[in-house]
């Protein structure tokens, strides 16, 4: 099959980008996105011009590293599935595809398809964990947790981070990705002493960050490649609310 590439060029964060056209041509339909834009880069590459700049590592949809905009959806037109498991059996020969980076404040643009998330990094280091001593492993039963609360807190440990819900949301919220982080530490047992503070430090943390607000346009979690549901940005609030009453009293 023939398509037809339009990639966002920016040599940097501070000068212009510019959409580039590039031919791909007899390209295989079971390759996958970022196979063609393998492909792509190796013809640049051997005409000795700068290839297309792209983040991505496991190319099994859990890193989340592989984060593009292709044709004004984030990940591509596949529900619930990352760019790197996208194939081009997807488009239709003759096709023409817009790719661009994620555009958000808190995401500058690094090059090209790339920008830098370390957003996300801060608000994880602002309260996204459980504070233990070291030693040895607990025995798995000291602690139990019920099933449907633990099945819960899975669903939202399924986020892996990729930028998607900013990208689809009109403001650039970060809400989905901070209440799947919350959520998934909240539902458990031992993210219970840490519950009021952590929601308030990574909220805080995510308007500092530049983030817009919620607004409840649900684009992030259609977007999602792991469909984090959108009813955990409720939780999400009414732990913000209790934390927020928690640290007038003086606890946080």
């Amino acid at each position: 099959m023939n398509l037809t590439l339009h990639v966002w060029r920016q040599p940097d964060g501070r000068t212009a980008g510019r959409f580039e056209t590039y031919e791909a041509r007899d390209v295989s339909p079971a390759m996958s996105f970022l196979e063609l834009l393998d492909v792509v880069n190796e013809g640049l590459i051997a005409r000795r011009e700068e290839p297309i700049a792209f983040d991505h590592d496991c190319r099994e949809g859990i890193c989340g590293a592989c984060g593009m905009v292709i044709n004004g959806r984030p990940h591509g037109p596949r529900r619930a599935t990352t760019a790197c498991q996208l194939h081009l059996r997807q488009f239709t020969d003759g096709d023409e595809l817009w790719i661009e980076p994620w555009r958000a404040r808190a995401f500058p643009v690094v090059k090209d398809l790339i920008v830098n998330r370390s957003a996300f990094d801060r608000l994880i280091q602002a309260g996204g964990f459980v504070s233990v001593n070291t030693g040895g492993a607990p025995e798995a039963n000291t602690i139990p947790v019920p099933k449907p609360a633990a099945e819960r807190a899975m669903d939202a440990a399924e986020c892996i981070g990729c930028g998607a819900c900013v990208a689809a949301c009109p403001n650039a919220s970060a809400m989905l990705y901070v209440a799947a982080k919350v959520a998934h530490l909240a539902l458990l047992p031992q993210g219970q002493p840490e519950r009021a503070r952590r929601v308030v430090s990574m909220v805080d943390a995510m308007d500092a960050e530049g983030f817009g607000a919620c607004t409840n346009h649900a684009e992030c979690t259609a977007a999602c490649p792991k469909e984090i549901a959108i009813d955990f940005i409720a939780q999400l609030n009414r732990d913000y609310a209790h934390g927020l009453l928690h640290r007038l009293s003086g606890g946080v």
